[in-house]
């Protein structure tokens, strides 16, 4: 089996990646876009700026990384890249409670280090315009209907991730294809919402680099990338294994 560092290695790097490109392309529609004069701040005038097609284009950068991240990472490290995956497997007694916390770690610094990587890339534009891709709740938006749908998309990708990645009658080969079209799908219906983050990993790398590198602190919003991912995650995985059950 490979070791514990190592698969925490995997897991820092498939995050980074997944930050580097997901978060970043997020960030990028709003720079490209700045000419028009966005009424709001950071990725809140993504969908007004190029409708339903930003959303698109930011879930397919989402799918491909994650489709990637899972066929090259997968074997070493089972790819959760994201907490919020990895605490529902520990909730159904499929990851053990030693290996938890070094995951989590390794997840969150490599969706920072994945940030900071992305604005030394692109420059301070991509903090000072597109935030880092950080997600938070839409005008009009409360936060209880912000972790209602981070819930419910993370309900949706969980119970996928059970069916094509976790069941033992999977059909072999699928599982990086329809975990990132689904995750893209989530992005491009929701991602109006409250950004569809899904992750708390995703969601605390930007902010990280937006802290500390001069941009918005959106640390209040924290808390709804990590209850409704969570509680989305371990609904679904539980419920899988009842409906699955004889």
């Amino acid at each position: 089996m490979v070791s514990l560092l190592k698969r925490s290695v995997a897991e820092g790097i498939g995050t980074a990646l997944l930050v580097y490109m997901g978060a970043g392309a997020a960030a990028i529609t709003l720079m490209i876009s700045q000419g028009t004069k966005p009424t709001s701040p950071y990725n809140i005038g993504i969908g007004a700026l190029g409708g339903l097609g930003d959303w698109l284009a930011i879930g397919l950068a989402f799918a491909f990384v994650i489709t990637a991240v899972i066929y090259a990472t997968g074997r070493i490290s089972g790819a959760h890249i994201n907490p919020a995956v990895t605490i529902a497997l520990w909730a159904t007694k499929r990851f053990p409670t030693t290996d938890c916390g070094a995951y989590i770690l390794a997840q969150i610094i490599g969706a920072s280090i994945g940030s900071f990587l992305f604005a030394a890339s692109a420059g301070m534009d991509a903090v000072t315009i597109g935030g880092l891709g950080a997600t938070a709740p839409f005008p009009g938006i409360s936060m209880g209907q912000a972790m209602l749908a981070e819930g419910i998309g993370t309900f949706i990708l969980m119970l996928v991730i059970m069916g094509v990645a976790v069941d033992r009658q999977a059909p072999a080969g699928f599982a990086g294809l329809i975990i990132g079209l689904t995750v893209g799908g989530v992005i491009t219906t929701t991602g109006n919402i409250a950004g569809a983050s899904l992750n708390p990993a995703r969601t605390f790398g930007p902010y990280l680099g937006d802290l500390l590198l001069g941009g918005n602190n959106l640390f209040i919003n924290y808390p709804i990338y990590v209850i409704g991912p969570v509680l989305g995650a371990v609904a679904a995985a539980f419920l899988y294994d009842w409906i699955t059950s004889e």
